[in-house]
């Protein structure tokens, strides 16, 4: 069986820059959707009544990444971040992952734990963005 699996993070009302500052990162196309833009027969429809700049639906497309978000809306907005879940990345190379660590850090993000050697053999590290999402870098060995 063959699909697709793809993050999908609800963000507590700054979705359009979570998602803009993703595509910074990663590179790749972004696709933005407000409420705003939804024409008004589907508008009409929603069971709520959100502002018209809340993201209804971000997509940002980066080779094998591809990261979707909308803004939460209403009373139980999510928390700012989760220990729950983070997102493992494996790109290719250390330096591969050296390289996006650093643009996640020059923008904000903190190293929760330092890309070095594992005990298990790959070289993985982990950090916090701006945003509260953990990431977590794993090469494996060559």
């Amino acid at each position: 069986m063959a699909f697709r699996f793809s993050p999908y993070i609800s963000f507590p009302g700054n979705g359009r820059e979570a998602m803009t500052y993703y595509q910074s990162i990663f590179g790749g196309q972004l696709e933005l959707m407000t409420y705003g833009d939804l024409p008004a027969e589907a508008a009409a429809q929603l069971p709520f009544s959100p502002p018209a700049s809340a993201l209804a639906h971000g997509q940002l497309n980066a080779g094998s990444l591809q990261l979707s978000g909308s803004d939460a809306l209403g009373d139980e907005l999510p928390a700012l971040h989760s220990e729950v879940y983070s997102f493992l990345i494996s790109p290719e190379t250390v330096t591969g992952a050296e390289a996006i660590m650093e643009k996640f850090t020059a923008t904000g993000a903190e190293i929760a734990m330092p890309f070095e050697l594992a005990p298990w053999g790959s070289h993985y590290g982990q950090l916090k963005d701006p945003f509260g999402i953990l990431w977590a870098f794993d090469v494996d060995p060559v």
